[in-house]
């Protein structure tokens, strides 16, 4: 596997790891996050003017990226940044509309938001549990909950039954009744009700399309979460050396030593699997590394999360200091696309009933 970056490709990281630390600061994040919209509309045309949203798609719809890398890689930047953009909706929507071979052009230039409503409050990950109907003349029912992004889209794509099989569908937001809402970690996201409401068909038996998106969007999270634990754990070994207690840094007490030690390994481990599950995005296994990717994840996450606080101490608490937006954020992270419960069941699955896939691994 080859995961060096190209150079095109290098230079647009580049140009977006600068932007985000000048225009973009934490102190920024925080103030656009928690109120409505939820996000920086200026920022967000900036970032599509840079390149970003591009190198998030294949150059089959227009992109110039697109891969598991290139998601990794990009996201890995918006974690460090604590970025609150609605991104990850985009991505998933790039696979979906690419997967029906429509035009993109205006989702990657920032003029129109999409978003992607699968999840239910009676079925918030399984996608053969959902409820959402759809008849014959495309009319859909059905209420779709936690769609990330939905406060700002002009577009849904919604997953609906029509007998025992799941299409894909694109609901325009001013035909459907949209709740919008913030997210106790910044962001914001969306209730879609949907009441016999006029739809158009994308893909029929969309099972594999949207499993695919899904696929991408953990690998998009898993970086995220691997950049937000990085910055966690920089904070935290800063404070250690800046912080006395007894005359001398607390950061020179073994027992804190070792906990520092304890939160990189999990960072590395939490790194490498989402190296591997990138490679793997586009693959017979990707279901299985973004599966156990984003159940590592999110038990690393979490360790870090409480371990920077602890470290801490009450000033991790704060709202003014940055440890406790990128531990609530590690925290909720975990509940996006599937929590750490819920992916460990998949691979124990597979395990069970013999999948060719983990034989061959």
């Amino acid at each position: 596997m080859d995961f060096n970056l190209t150079e095109d490709r290098r230079m647009v990281l580049d140009t977006i790891s600068r932007f985000l630390q000048d225009q973009y600061p934490v102190e920024h994040r925080i103030q656009v996050a928690y109120d409505a919209p939820f996000h920086d509309l200026g920022k967000w045309r900036e970032l599509a003017e840079l390149g970003l949203f591009s190198a998030l798609a294949d150059e089959s719809v227009g992109g110039f990226g697109g891969t598991g890398f290139d998601i990794a890689v990009i996201f890995e930047a918006l974690g460090k940044a604590l970025n609150c953009e609605p991104v990850l909706p985009l991505v998933m929507a790039s696979r979906l509309l690419g997967s029906a071979g429509r035009d993109q052009q205006t989702l990657l230039e920032g003029e129109q938001n999409y978003a992607v409503a699968i999840s239910e409050p009676d079925a918030p990950y399984e996608l053969t549990d959902i409820s959402c109907t759809a008849t014959a003349d495309h009319r859909l029912s059905g209420r779709k909950s936690a769609v990330y992004g939905g406060q700002i889209a002009q577009k849904f794509l919604v997953a609906a039954k029509v007998g025992n099989k799941v299409n894909l569908y694109q609901v325009d937001a001013n035909d459907a009744e949209v709740i919008s809402y913030g997210l106790i970690d910044g962001g914001g996201a969306a209730e879609v009700l949907l009441d016999d409401t006029q739809a158009e068909l994308l893909i029929e038996n969309a099972a594999q399309a949207l499993s695919g998106a899904m696929n991408a969007g953990i690998v998009a999270l898993c970086a995220e979460a691997v950049g937000l634990m990085a910055v966690s754990y920089e904070m935290t070994v800063d404070y250690l050396r800046q912080r006395k207690q007894f005359g001398r840094p607390i950061g020179s007490f073994q027992a804190l030593q070792h906990r520092a030690v304890d939160m990189l390994t999990e960072i590395e481990q939490a790194r490498s699997i989402t190296i591997k599950a990138a490679a793997e995005l586009d693959g017979p296994q990707a279901s299985r590394y973004a599966s156990m990717a984003k159940n590592l994840i999110g038990r690393a996450s979490r360790l870090i999360a409480e371990e920077a606080i602890q470290l801490h101490g009450g000033i991790a608490m704060t709202w003014e200091y940055p440890v406790s937006h990128y531990a609530k954020r590690l925290i909720m992270l975990d509940h996006q696309l599937g929590d750490t419960d819920y992916h460990l069941s998949k691979v124990i699955d597979d395990l069970a009933s013999g999948s060719p896939n983990l034989r061959e691994a």
